[in-house]
């Protein structure tokens, strides 16, 4: 514990910033600076246990981010990827036994044999960190479609070791979001080996993998602090942004009941409500492209404990929503005149907050109190 929290605080110290700004919040004025540049559009972000960050790159790259904010040569051993449209090496993530097994999970859109879809595989990080060392594949989603829109995903572990894996309807499919058989546009649950968990909700005529179903594109994911519950944020169309807490066996409508109107101005579905569905916790219209997401426990904004901090990608904003218990209770609207779109969100080991802007020379940024 004393390494970890050394090395925190030697991260925090010594990564230089450049290009600082200044922005306020209700929690006091705001800074943010550029740790790392030079990325790719960067997507998922991953704390090492000494400090250091995984970052990857759409296009394929899996990089190590040093104390020094420099960025490593591209990592071996990642799986090919479909680096079209929405497509390409997505997010990343650290086994809560890491310190352990060094397993990182990641998640991609994979060529197939006549389309693509989102997968998941996990490998070992080499002890010096240039390579990742028997990569599996542990989860496909099906069908294969060709497309390239619509992949999800995120990866979160549960609090019994179980990893929920977002996908997305694959832009073209929306219907298949209400088809159990399948794993378009769901949220999925398995074991770190990519087995089904016992308690998986496994209704008659659903996908034993599959945790809820009826979902769009869920790009931001995090399990809320106090009550372990996951939380998601999830794409709409034109309008229609949610928020959700997915919960077993459940079905979250898409594209039965929406909030939001289909990109050529017709409306999408039945409306917004309908018995047997759920509704969001909260949702956005107009549209923000909510990316990223995650729950802050520092002790840097008191205040801000257990908000839920979200990137967006049109918006072009971070977005702070309060919550008590598994209610929505506000939300502040932050960084509006940053210029970036906020592709995933993390909490460091220092406190802070940090950031990936999602760019052809995309950055990692860190968001700390001004004072």
């Amino acid at each position: 514990m004393r390494f970890v929290l050394a090395a925190a605080l030697t991260l925090a110290l010594t990564i230089p910033a450049t290009a600082q700004q200044r922005y306020p919040s209700s929690a006091g004025e705001l800074l943010v600076e550029t740790v790392a540049g030079g990325l790719e559009n960067p997507w998922g972000l991953a704390f090492l246990p000494d400090g250091r960050m995984l970052v990857t790159e759409r296009p394929g790259r899996l990089r190590l981010v040093g104390s020094d904010g420099k960025l490593s040569a591209p990592i071996s051993g990642v799986p090919n990827v479909v680096a079209r449209g929405q497509g390409g090496l997505l997010d990343v993530v650290l086994d809560p036994n890491f310190a352990q097994n060094r397993y990182v999970y990641l998640s991609f859109a994979e060529p197939r044999a006549n389309g693509n879809g989102t997968s998941v595989a996990r490998a070992r990080l080499s002890a010096n960190g240039n390579a990742l060392e028997g990569l599996t594949v542990i989860f496909r989603q099906m069908p294969t479609i060709n497309s390239n829109m619509h992949f999800g995903s995120r990866l979160v572990f549960d609090r019994t070791g179980a990893l929920f894996v977002t996908t997305g309807d694959r832009y073209g499919q929306r219907d298949q979001a209400q088809n159990p058989e399948n794993h378009i546009g769901k949220v999925i649950r398995i074991r770190p080996d990519g087995e089904v968990p016992a308690d998986n909700p496994k209704k008659p005529g659903w996908q034993p993998e599959i945790w809820s179903i009826g979902h769009r594109n869920v790009q931001g994911a995090a399990l809320h602090p106090q009550t372990g519950q996951l939380w998601t944020a999830e794409h709409g169309a034109r309008g229609g942004d949610e928020v959700n807490t997915p919960k077993a066996g459940l079905n979250y409508g898409w594209p039965v009941i929406t909030y939001g109107i289909d990109y050529s101005g017709l409306k999408i579905g039945e409306g917004t409500t309908k018995s047997g569905l759920e509704q969001p916790l909260f949702y956005w219209d107009p549209s923000i492209a909510p990316s990223g997401a995650a729950f802050y426990t520092g002790e840097r904004w008191p205040a801000w404990k257990n908000s839920l901090f979200v990137g967006a990608l049109a918006g072009q904003m971070l977005v702070r929503i309060s919550t008590q218990g598994e209610r929505v209770t506000g939300e502040e609207r932050l960084l509006t005149d940053i210029g970036e779109r906020i592709r995933d969100v993390r909490q460091g080991p220092d406190g802070y907050l940090y950031l990936l802007s999602d760019d052809a020379k995309g950055k990692i940024l860190r968001v700390r109190p001004a004072r």
